[in-house]
């Protein structure tokens, strides 16, 4: 076993393809197939599954990256101590539902960083896709609510995927409209307030589930209803269309959300919004860093934190 070979096994995870890990390291797809096929012999195992749509760890490959990752945190270590030439750039991918303390948090981290040289990923995504993505390690972590309603669910598939949930906080439930809807002078909001207005949802494609809504309520039927892909379209038609949405009440005036306020919803449930991380992976220092800034962010906003 080389060093190399893990840092090809770890760009290769990242990329989720032979080919497009191979074109980041400079280095021809067969000498990587190569390099991953020898390591496949050594230890008598199977990393990946191959596929049309790209590669995914087995459940050895998953166990051997956890492993593999902390060999070359050590290395990176030893670079750091004694070689004052080179270093190893900071990874790190977080995934989440699509909430604005997380890319807040995030930018913070950038910015912490200053000139060192990084390499980071964030995905504001669907539900389904954020369990995946810890459970293939293409995100360290993952943030997600649950309540009554979806906990049962999801967390039988925290438990198959060999995830785990830490609960950050508690929040009541808020309705997010526009500064200009008539409902903002209002303290509190109905349901039946919001009955003439157009509800809008976050989409959760094939598995489009009301366990995987990203809005509590999610079975109730609405009259308008417009299903979305990102947070920016979201907002923008709360203000053009005087939709409404419901989340966990943090807004974000840093991130230019001063176009959205958040008002309680007068109904009896409560949202626990938390993160996800796999099992057999220890959080890496850049990830721990992370979350220190996440819930610094929450504790700014009011919030409890757990």
């Amino acid at each position: 076993m080389r060093i190399q070979q893990l840092e090809y096994l770890e760009k290769i995870v990242e990329t989720g393809s032979f080919n497009e890990a191979a074109k980041q390291l400079f280095i021809s797809q067969p000498s990587l197939a190569q390099a991953m096929k020898e390591l496949e012999k050594e230890y008598d195992l199977q990393l990946f599954y191959r596929s049309k749509l790209g590669v995914t760890l087995t459940d050895d490959g998953r166990s051997f990256l956890n492993y593999a990752r902390n060999v070359l945190d050590q290395v990176n270590l030893l670079d750091e101590r004694f070689r004052k030439d080179s270093h190893r750039k900071h990874v790190f991918s977080v995934s989440a539902q699509h909430y604005a303390f997380v890319v807040h948090a995030f930018v913070e981290l950038v910015k912490q960083l200053g000139e060192d040289e990084f390499q980071f990923t964030l995905r504001e995504t669907q539900t389904q896709n954020v369990l995946d993505d810890i459970q293939t390690f293409k995100s360290e972590l993952g943030v997600i609510y649950l309540n009554d309603f979806n906990t049962t669910v999801l967390t039988r598939l925290i438990h198959e995927k060999d995830l785990q949930f830490i609960p950050l906080f508690e929040a009541k439930p808020h309705v997010f409209i526009g500064r200009e809807n008539p409902l903002t002078q209002k303290k509190s909001i109905t349901l039946a307030d919001l009955e003439p207005y157009t509800y809008l949802s976050y989409e959760q494609g094939e598995t489009n589930s009301f366990y995987f809504s990203e809005e509590i309520l999610s079975t109730l039927q609405r009259k308008k209803h417009i299903r979305i892909s990102d947070r920016a379209t979201i907002f923008n038609l709360m203000v053009g269309l005087n939709g409404y949405t419901i989340s966990s009440g943090i807004i974000s005036s840093e991130l230019n959300d001063e176009k959205i306020v958040a008002i309680p919803l007068e109904v009896d449930d409560t949202m626990t919004l938390g993160y996800l991380k796999h099992k057999k992976m220890e959080l890496s220092e850049m990830a721990l860093d992370y979350l220190a800034l996440l819930k610094q962010h929450i504790k700014n906003y009011g919030f409890d934190v757990f």
